[in-house]
């Protein structure tokens, strides 16, 4: 199991964060904003049919 922390999109243009991913089931477990079920998963494989990595053009810095 891998921890994570990375922001990804879906379909809908809806942010959802990736807290894991288990390279033995290929799985990848995410959470939504709001969802009062917990985690979500979903294989690797259609988790990259779905879902698309947010990029940030620019992050704060403390010289800021």
């Amino acid at each position: 199991m891998r921890e994570l922390n990375r922001r990804f999109k879906d379909k809908r243009g809806v942010i959802i964060r990736v807290v894991r991913w288990e390279p033995e089931t290929n799985r990848v477990i995410y959470l939504r904003d709001n969802y009062e079920h917990g985690e979500c998963f979903s294989s690797l494989e259609r988790f990259k049919q779905y879902f698309r990595e947010v990029t940030v053009d620019h992050e704060p810095t403390s010289e800021s």
